[in-house]
């Protein structure tokens, strides 16, 4: 299926799965590189089981992804995902958030949740944020696969979740290398790892509209010498620079001569 219908996909089915994104070995080195950053995580003392996400120690949660391996810089702004980011938010977005959950055996679901619900209030009336998961392992029901509900993108607010929404919940299941694009609006839940010998090592990358504020503050969450390798675009994405939330202003700037420098807006 071509970008343009997995586009089409998401916009009307609120999630799409795109194979081959990455190679199996691709996809392997980048696992291997997760988990080394969860040790460098644990060593800057920041945990990464039993935060209070998860009902037991069984899952590994890495978050600062951007500031623990250039890898993590180079698939948050993957061409294959940044494309289907705006397919559905629109050009003017921001990087929220970078995170991983390694399920390993035994671990449990979290609570059902939306993403965007739980940056910005309801009513919901469009998609506003994304999440990018990448499958560094084959996905499936039995080793963790995240549940999601149907058609509760079209969720207004939350006391349209149904009584029995667990029991109404598929799993996103593929292969290795894939990634999964799921609108911020879907009601969703980490599946339970009921295999005895699998790991299931997914990535989310959480993008919104820049109108909201990121749920990372990288300003504070990077250091100087990450900051210092970014391109223009990713600081930008990042909203490191010193201009924020001006993307709806332009209709202000219709007397700016062509010719021209550009200044920040003033009241």
């Amino acid at each position: 299926m071509a970008q343009q219908d997995k586009a089409r996909q998401l916009a009307e089915d609120g999630w799409c799965v795109v194979p081959g994104v990455l190679s199996p070995n691709e996809a392997n080195a980048v696992r291997e590189r997760l988990w080394a950053a969860a040790e460098e995580s644990e060593r800057r003392g920041a945990p990464t089981r039993n935060i209070g996400l998860d009902p037991n120690q069984h899952n590994v949660r890495v978050f600062n992804l951007i500031d623990l391996d250039p890898v993590f810089i180079d698939l948050i702004q993957h061409p294959a995902a940044v494309s289907l980011v705006e397919s559905l938010i629109g050009e003017d977005f921001l990087v929220s958030n970078f995170t991983a959950n390694i399920a390993l055996p035994g671990s449990g679901s979290m609570e059902l949740h939306s993403d965007q619900s739980i940056v910005v209030p309801e009513p919901w009336f469009n998609p506003w944020a994304i999440n990018i998961i990448w499958c560094l392992n084959d996905v499936r029901e039995a080793n963790g696969a995240t549940r999601f509900l149907p058609g509760s993108q079209r969720f207004k607010t939350a006391a349209e979740v149904p009584a029995d929404a667990l029991k109404r919940m598929r799993p996103f299941e593929a292969p290795i290398g894939s990634i999964i694009a799921m609108d911020g609006r879907v009601w969703h839940t980490s599946g339970a790892n009921v295999t005895q010998d699998e790991e299931r090592a997914l990535l989310f990358g959480y993008y919104s509209s820049a109108f909201l504020r990121p749920q990372q503050n990288w300003n504070a969450a990077l250091s100087p010498q990450t900051i210092a390798g970014l391109s223009p675009t990713m600081r930008a994405w990042l909203g490191l620079d010193a201009s924020a939330n001006i993307g709806l202003a332009q209709p202000l700037l219709k007397h700016l001569a062509e010719d021209a420098p550009a200044r920040p807006l003033l009241g």
